[in-house]
């Protein structure tokens, strides 16, 4: 972490968990622990039938909620799908683009993530921009290829002014609930060149204002040490972010 330029952020992706009612009584549980935050901004990406539960649920303290994913158009016809500004009406601050399971499972591409990230920024969203590499693809040593790629497509047409509200998680596909971990080394190694590529695009004074997560299996045994990456500046956590206790433990690492 590197706090003198950019924020910590840790962010729960609760993925197809919670009810509305179990949502408030997550959050209400892990209220009194996450109150003695100083250092880092907290957020918990929820299920869209749990947002307005945990909007209430997270009024007056210092939790943000975001959103797992949105449609790029405003409106129309496209069943089961929700717009930025529904979501920025229901309270919503943050919302998850290109996670590996949108991409695997419903067909996300690096395009498609590029007209969200352009959306969401347009009405006031701040966008967290998965990108990562298979296991086939760290094997055959093109992870910074795929990451770049990933990152310089779905950037494209984005604005100066508006990077430093982007926020980059680097998920390691094969790490991501599978109980595998990128060790501090690798995951450090991936979040400099995902600044370095920043870099390229925005120069030197606005990729180093951009906070760049970590994501795939961060726990509260590991967290202190990935966090202690200079380029690694938070997490988007995944399991752990559903039990109160080790959400809490990572937060509070992420104080240090």
């Amino acid at each position: 972490m590197n706090r003198r330029y950019r924020k910590t952020i840790i962010a729960g992706n609760w993925k197809m968990n919670k009810t509305p009612t179990e949502a408030k009584a997550l959050i209400e549980e892990m209220k009194p622990a996450l109150s003695r935050c100083k250092w880092c901004e907290m957020v918990l990406c929820v299920p869209f039938t749990d947002i307005q539960n945990a909007v209430k649920a997270a009024r007056g303290s210092k939790i943000a909620i975001g959103a797992q994913n949105m449609h790029f158009e405003k409106s129309g016809a496209f069943t089961g799908e929700v717009s930025a500004d529904m979501l920025k009406e229901m309270g919503v601050k943050f919302v998850i683009i290109g996670h590996s399971e949108r991409r695997q499972y419903f067909g996300e591409t690096d395009i498609s993530c590029n007209k969200k990230v352009k959306v969401a920024l347009a009405a006031g969203l701040r966008p967290i921009l998965c990108c990562g590499e298979t296991l086939e693809e760290r094997e055959q040593d093109v992870t910074m290829e795929v990451v770049r790629k990933q990152i310089k497509i779905a950037l494209r047409d984005v604005a100066a002014e508006d990077i430093k509200k982007v926020v980059i998680a680097y998920e390691p596909i094969w790490a991501i609930g599978t109980g595998k971990t990128a060790t501090a080394e690798q995951a450090g190694e991936v979040c400099s060149a995902i600044r370095d590529c920043l870099r390229e695009l925005y120069g030197a004074r606005a990729a180093r204002a951009i906070t760049v997560q970590y994501g795939g299996s961060m726990n509260a045994k590991n967290a202190a040490e990935l966090l202690a990456q200079p380029d690694v500046d938070g997490g988007l956590i995944g399991g752990a972010s559903l039990k109160a206790a080790d959400f809490a433990a990572i937060v509070d690492a992420a104080n240090q």
